[in-house]
């Protein structure tokens, strides 16, 4: 289904896109494994869709804006997973020594 073409806002122009700056900002998110990257081009990429969507900005960015979305989305699923896994790997150690302190301190 086609989507019927969106006409400039009454008052003028539409405001240009961002779809490169939130690339950036997801890409950067990816490579240097920072959270606030992925969450600001997730956050930015949401806002700037539903702008498009609206058809008060320029939707030729929509591919870019979607790609840094997208990369800014697996940024903070796989810095969460991270988080998690080293939570779990923490917590299961912890319980190993303390189990093994318990069987050795019972004394001759």
């Amino acid at each position: 289904m086609t989507q019927a073409p969106m006409s400039a806002p009454p008052g003028g122009a539409m405001r240009p896109h961002r779809g490169v700056m939130i690339l950036v900002f997801g890409i950067l998110s990816l490579v240097l494994q920072c959270v606030i990257f992925g969450i600001v081009a997730w956050v930015m990429g949401n806002s700037d869709l539903r702008e498009m969507d609206a058809g008060r900005m320029d939707p030729e960015g929509r591919g870019l804006t979607q790609a840094g979305k997208v990369c800014g989305i697996i940024s903070v699923i796989l810095t969460l997973l991270g988080i998690a896994i080293w939570v779990i790997l923490v917590v299961i150690l912890g319980i190993g020594v303390a189990a093994a302190g318990a069987a050795g301190s019972g004394g001759p």
